[in-house]
């Protein structure tokens, strides 16, 4: 539920509480990061954060400037997720359904049933740190129960102090610094972490994605694999399976994909801190279609895990067109 701009206006009690208009706009997109660490769904993020300053605007009225406007809002924000959290299923990648990798050549298991971590677009969150919103962070943080994983996010990405969690979640420093000791040999157990991220793409980098770009348009499988790392990790939820090693990757799409050469142009864009781009299949009147969108992980030069998604909602969510023309240009420089 919105808050209006009629409702905005009755919020008073403090300099530091402008017009709610102010208000959503200045802390709407880390808020909606925040929302998304912990539920790892985009669209659930949206209404959270909706709840989060409707919650706000109706509480106005006791904020006695103890906080700062920004730590309230996140304690109502962390408190509205765990609310929403209770009872549901967390949201894995395939890789964390605790399944074996597959070969090239299984059947392909979709299962819709399951609630799949979702991609977030760059251009809808504001991270201090870019490892905070990374993929692989996000799908580690869904391993954690839900008050664990918001002592992790409050203490490790916000820098919150023991004492700031346990006032948020109604609970002892002890309790949190417990917490917090218990969610971190979670993640290690499990080989989670938050890798350092590099700020900038390298130039070596950019070359390489348009490389592989143009890879996938011409289908060349051989070129897909030697730019990835030898223990690459490929996954495509819905798909149950998971595939570990560049040349069982290459196999599964020389044999497994239905594009063939010139079949497949791919539109650069950016999710969680990371790149990806938009695969288009071409179509009965030769026009393409949104086929998956692919987010990357890339060490050094070379792609060490692709998240492909086969949620064809996601192409208007990020941007991308609802289709291409027969004669979209074919070059990597033309579509990245």
């Amino acid at each position: 539920m919105a808050v209006t701009t009629g409702e905005a206006r009755r919020v008073t009690g403090t300099s530091e509480l402008e017009d709610f208009d102010t208000l959503t706009h200045r802390y709407q997109r880390e808020l909606l990061a925040h929302c998304y660490r912990m539920s790892g769904s985009y669209h659930e993020a949206q209404d959270l954060v909706q709840e989060t300053f409707l919650r706000a605007w109706k509480a106005s009225a006791d904020f006695q400037g103890r906080s700062s406007v920004r730590t309230w809002l996140y304690r109502i924000a962390t408190n509205v997720c765990l609310t929403n959290l209770e009872g549901r299923p967390r949201r894995p990648l395939p890789t964390g359904l605790g399944t074996a990798d597959s070969l090239a050549g299984d059947a392909l298991e979709a299962d819709a049933e399951i609630p799949w971590l979702e991609p977030v677009p760059d251009a809808a969150v504001v991270v201090a740190e870019r490892d905070s919103i990374r993929l692989a962070f996000v799908a580690a943080l869904q391993h954690l129960p839900a008050r664990q994983r918001a002592v992790l996010i409050l203490r490790d990405v916000l820098r919150w102090t023991a004492a700031e969690v346990a006032e948020a979640l109604d609970t002892t420093s002890a309790a949190v610094n417990s917490a917090l000791q218990r969610a971190h040999a979670q993640l290690a157990d499990r080989a989670l972490t938050e890798d350092t991220v590099q700020e900038e793409l390298t130039p070596a980098q950019e070359h390489m994605l348009d490389q592989y770009v143009e890879a996938f348009w011409r289908k060349d499988v051989d070129q897909i694999v030697k730019m990835l790392t030898a223990e690459a990790v490929w996954e495509m939820p819905p798909f149950l399976g998971w595939y570990r090693g560049a040349d069982n990757i290459g196999r599964l799409i020389d044999t497994q994909c239905p594009g063939g050469t010139r079949d497949m142009p791919m539109v650069r864009t950016t999710a969680n801190g990371q790149p990806a781009f938009g695969l288009y299949m071409r179509g009965p009147d030769g026009e393409f279609e949104p086929f998956h969108l692919q987010v990357l992980d890339l060490d050094g030069d070379r792609v060490r895990h692709v998240a492909a998604f086969f949620d064809t909602d996601l192409f208007r969510r990020f941007g991308l067109p609802d289709r291409l023309p027969a004669d979209w240009p074919t070059t990597a420089d033309a579509v990245s």
